[in-house]
């Protein structure tokens, strides 16, 4: 069997010699595709693996159809939009994901992004205190729940919205639960997205709920850019001058925000998961789940059902 660790942003060392280890102890092959540049690369070296772990690659409909033995897909991180889900389902390939081994680091991210906006970007004149401030949590997955915990420390006030999750879980956490997204964003002067991108969410992040936050509104993205809605996102911008949004992916309307100065930032490439620890944790995530799929059907982590 051959698993092909296909990373166009490598992991970290340390990363691929722990997957190494679990993989070629289950008596498998490892193969390393790093820093390629070629998308063709990809599809010649998955055409014979059985299979494979990602970070931000695309899983393509061609890459799933290069992969000939492809059983399973694993990406290594919370999200999966860059895996095609039909493609893979429509070949009987199992796509996971590795939920949960990214959580601390993007929430850390999110807090630092919280203070960072709220001290004017550290340019100098007089910024805002977060403690008793409102931070709106949009979902309430592990990121957000380990956000609430670092949030508590700076004594803000912690609400969330979440259908998919009973009241009473998030209220056992000391947060508050919302009806609706409309109470979330209306009541939160901080609201951190934690959605992903799919039907229902992309450009969910409308005018409608954006210009019910309060003066100084902020909303923090370590989700993905395709939930917000850029034309929408601009006209917020120039309609209120109170308004802000920092994210760790840049909207494609990147270069009409640069004007907004310390009202808007990005990063130039996205951040959560880019810490040394959550580079390992996700990586060997990923080999010991493949490990365990091969050879004892353990779908645990699978999203195409």
């Amino acid at each position: 069997m051959k698993v092909l660790l296909a990373t166009e942003k490598p992991f970290a060392a340390p990363a691929v010699n722990g997957i190494r280890k679990i993989v070629e102890d289950a008596g498998y092959e490892l193969v390393l595709l790093e820093k390629y540049a070629d998308p063709n690369d990809l599809l010649i070296s998955v055409s014979d693996a059985d299979a494979m772990i990602i970070r931000s690659d695309k899983a393509t409909k061609a890459v799933i159809d290069a992969g000939k033995n492809l059983k399973i897909i694993v990406r290594a991180g919370a999200g999966y939009d860059n895996i095609d889900l039909a493609a893979a389902t429509e070949k009987g390939i199992i796509a996971m994901n590795t939920p949960g081994q990214n959580s601390n680091a993007v929430a850390e991210l999110a807090a630092g992004m919280m203070v960072f906006m709220a001290r004017v970007q550290l340019k100098g004149g007089s910024g805002t205190e977060l403690k008793g401030k409102k931070l709106g949590l949009h979902a309430y997955g592990n990121v957000p729940r380990m956000l609430a915990n670092i949030a508590k420390g700076f004594g803000m006030e912690i609400y969330a919205y979440d259908p998919f999750i009973p009241a009473e879980a998030i209220t056992k956490d000391g947060v508050k639960v919302v009806k609706d997204l409309d109470e979330l964003y209306s009541t939160c002067q901080y609201v951190s997205l934690h959605i992903p991108a799919n039907a229902e969410t992309k450009k969910s992040i409308n005018s409608i709920l954006m210009s019910k936050m309060p003066k100084g509104g902020t909303i923090i993205n370590t989700a993905r850019k395709e939930v917000i809605n850029e034309e929408d996102l601009k006209m917020i911008f120039e309609g209120r001058p109170d308004f802000k949004y920092i994210s760790d992916i840049a909207p494609d309307c990147h270069n009409d925000l640069l004007k907004y100065e310390a009202r808007y930032y990005s990063t130039p490439k996205k951040q959560g998961a880019e810490t040394s620890e959550a580079n390992i944790n996700a990586g060997l995530a990923a080999a010991n789940q493949i490990v365990n799929f091969l050879k004892n059907g353990d779908r645990t982590f699978q999203v195409n059902k």
